[in-house]
């Protein structure tokens, strides 16, 4: 390969994904060698970032200068990514923004819900990837070699320690396959392609981390060097990470170039909602090699950035572009081509929604598809899907739906405005749910449809009229008028007060105005019980005499329900009195109730 083509390799991005707390930014710390982690609320990462770590540091870091000559690629560009972020980080052209990522889950936790998001979001977009298991140091008995490589920390361990080691590990192994994926530890991996390397590593003390840095360059040598080639004078080509306001600078946006150059002064058309953004580069701001974005406060201004690397990007009216969306350079020939070809990938995101559903939120157009992918998945109904907090017209859109399980709101990383919360608590009907775990969600949404099913059944089965068959007891005729009462048996189902009754022949004879167990106002008698009944409307001796068998009077709506819907719910008793009641309706009216 010429010097030339050598150096239109571009850096490989490397997106760093897993569940918060897990050791991400940790990770990254180690590799930078610096201690960001430590000057961050909860150590949390809060905001996203991107690193470029040279390859020269590389090389210095695994101790081998032998390495400078072996690989080609300039570095690795990390891209320091919150759980929530990684739908931008892995968006670009509806494909993947990173060459690699990088999964890290914490070996004695295990996997947790983000981890699982992670993986499956990069088995969509295909990209290919490492597992890291960190916090190796916490193992019990585990004694830590500072910035060791994993193989030379693991030799010196007990037996009692490394066989600790392994069954944590293979539990991981184990989980991984379960997600689909053959997994073994980076070193006994022989084909990078049919298995997925996993490095152990402590990101609090450095071990393993070199390694860490050896099998990514050794996957982007191997997987990407045909990928990584780039026209360095090309148009630049990149993805917004982050809108965000700078003291002195206004509004700008975070953006990872992925191919050719941005210069002062350049036209650029960005991503937002309707049509595209057109601007002047004002100024371009880079930190320096080896610090963060996020943690430079003064960036240095540079004449021009050249992919890939981490930008930002100064220009007036970019207020409203969109995290997740497109950056592309525009020349007076090409601006409305480009112009098209931004407002077309925006467009594709306008999710197809339906004429009935629920209202989805979120933060950024990677998280806004991933959730519509997800609920699809499930079967749930979208009717809108928008990027943004949820705002008071939401609440008052939301309200206005007829159906409870559809006047939701299921938000994806953003907020709820003030005025929004004060309008939600006026509108107990408006439920919204927020989680930064799309799986979250989905399964709160889940819930409260089964709950909101159960009510509805609750309410439906209250209000129905059940079957209920009764004998009146020979001898015990309390009152034979106004209302009479009778002494019965329930021969099966349920009779209930406020009901109407009828005999075999099909006529309903009165209805049951008070039901009395051993002196006792009870509101229903169920099968067994003997009990006294106060029926309004009859006279003994008149329509209903001693030993006969009434039957509860079903209107035909509730007989269709019980039959066609709700019959496996149904105890026997009841079943078998709703088929005598269903013979007797029917002799006359063979469609009756169908």
């Amino acid at each position: 390969m010429s010097e030339n083509e050598k150096n239109n390799l571009r850096t490989p991005i490397v997106c760093v994904m897993g569940h918060v707390d897990h050791g991400k930014t940790t990770l990254l710390d180690q590799i930078r060698g610096t201690a960001i982690v430590k000057g961050e609320a909860g150590a949390i990462t809060q905001h996203i970032g991107a690193t470029e770590v040279p390859i020269d540091v590389i090389v210095e870091r695994c101790g081998d200068k032998r390495l400078r000559d072996k690989f080609i690629v300039p570095g690795l560009l990390f891209i320091d990514t919150p759980g929530h972020h990684a739908f931008t980080t892995l968006r670009s052209r509806g494909g993947s923004l990173a060459d690699l990522a990088v999964v890290v889950v914490d070996i004695n936790e295990g996997f947790k819900p983000q981890t699982i998001e992670s993986l499956n979001i990069l088995k969509r977009f295909k990209t290919p990837f490492i597992v890291v298991t960190n916090k190796i140091d916490k193992l019990y008995g585990w004694k830590s070699h500072k910035g060791e490589s994993f193989l030379s920390t693991y030799k010196k361990q007990t037996p009692e320690t490394q066989a600790l080691f392994e069954s944590k590990f293979y539990e991981v192994v184990g989980r991984l396959y379960e997600q689909g994926f053959s997994a073994d530890r980076y070193d006994r991996v022989t084909d990078f392609q049919k298995t997925l390397g996993v490095v152990p590593i402590s990101g609090l003390t450095g071990e393993g981390v070199s390694d860490v840095l050896m099998v990514l360059l050794g996957l982007a040598q191997r997987f990407l060097e045909s990928s990584l080639h780039y026209d360095v004078n090309g148009p630049g080509v990149g993805t917004v990470l982050e809108v965000k306001e700078e003291k002195g600078l206004g509004i700008t946006i975070d953006v990872i170039l992925y191919d050719g150059t941005l210069k002062k002064g350049d036209t650029i058309v960005v991503g937002r909602l309707g049509e595209p953004i057109e601007t002047k580069i004002r100024a371009l701001l880079k930190p320096r090699e080896l610090s963060e974005i996020r943690y430079e406060s003064k960036f240095k201004q540079v004449p021009k950035a050249v992919a890939a690397c981490g930008v930002k990007i100064s220009a007036p009216g970019i207020e409203e572009a969109l995290a997740g969306s497109p950056v592309i350079l525009a020349t007076p020939e090409t601006l409305e081509a480009v112009l098209e070809k931004v407002k077309k990938e925006i467009d594709d995101v306008q999710i197809q929604t339906d004429s009935d559903g629920v209202m989805i939120k979120a933060d950024t157009l990677g998280s806004l598809e991933a959730m519509v992918h997800e609920f699809r998945k499930a079967d749930i109904k979208i009717r809108k899907a928008e990027v943004g907090d949820v705002s008071k017209r939401d609440i008052m859109e939301a309200s206005t739906i007829g159906d409870p399980m559809h006047s939701v709101i299921l938000a994806f990383n953003v907020k709820t405005t003030p005025d929004a919360f004060e309008l939600l608590d006026t509108m107990p009907d408006v439920h919204v749910f927020t989680n930064d775990v799309i799986y979250r969600i989905l399964d709160d949404y889940k819930e409260f449809v089964k709950m909101q099913e159960e009510e509805l059944e609750k309410l439906r089965s209250d209000t129905l009229i059940k079957p209920g068959q009764f004998k009146i007891l020979p001898g015990c005729v309390f009152r034979q008028s106004k209302p009479a009462v009778v002494g019965v048996r329930i021969l099966g189902g349920v009779v209930k007060n406020n009901t109407d009754v009828m005999l075999p022949d099909g006529t309903v004879v009165g209805t049951v105005k008070g039901i009395e167990n051993n002196g006792k106002k009870i509101p229903k008698a169920t099968v067994g019980m003997e009990v006294a009944m106060a029926l309004d409307g009859a006279t003994v001796g008149r329509q209903i005499k001693e030993e006969d068998i009434l039957y509860v009077h079903i209107p035909e709506q509730d007989s269709k329900v019980l039959e066609f819907e709700i019959f496996d719910t149904l105890s026997n008793d009841e079943k078998e009195t709703l088929e005598k009641y269903l013979a007797i309706r029917r002799k006359d009216k063979p469609f009756w109730g169908k």
